[in-house]
């Protein structure tokens, strides 16, 4: 099966001293393990940039820009970026007018405009409520906590 990697998963991931991170670590490695191919859109990239060198007192990394490169080569390693095309621009604009998107919610339609173009139909993220109203659209999104042995079981939609 194929995931769309959540931009908050990538943060926690390269984030060693996030409580969160074994939880996430665990996760990916167990849908690896278990043969699901995992990966990210562009806007993951450039979200997670953003808050790599984004100053600490404004609750980013302070990163370099080099450092920010080093860690964003690593998720490109174990994560595959998703092209990019104009078919994505126009299912966002579907996505939004369809279910009424305003304000930062814009970003995951976009996440949901690159699945669908994709054929990607789960999302690991910690935020499920944001993908909520996508699931007649055929979205899943999985927690990492909840990822097992077998299936992923989906977040509480």
């Amino acid at each position: 099966m194929l995931y769309l990697v959540d931009t908050n998963i990538l943060l926690r991931f390269a984030d060693r001293d996030h409580p969160l991170h074994p939880v996430i670590r665990t996760a990916i490695r167990k849908l690896h393990q278990e043969g699901h191919k995992l990966q990210v859109s562009s806007q993951n990239c450039i979200e997670f940039w953003n808050v790599a060198t984004r100053p600490i007192e404004r609750n980013g990394f302070g990163l370099t820009p080099l450092e920010a490169e080093r860690l964003l080569q690593r998720i490109e390693r174990l994560f595959p970026v998703l092209p990019d095309s104009s078919e994505i621009y126009r299912e966002w604009r579907r996505l939004v007018i369809v279910f009424g998107v305003s304000g930062v919610q814009v970003h995951d339609a976009r996440l949901v405009a690159a699945m669908k173009v994709n054929n990607i139909p789960c999302i690991l993220t910690l935020n499920g409520e944001d993908f909520k109203r996508y699931i007649s659209e055929g979205i899943t999104a999985v927690a990492p906590g909840t990822v097992d042995g077998a299936t992923p079981n989906k977040v509480d939609n």
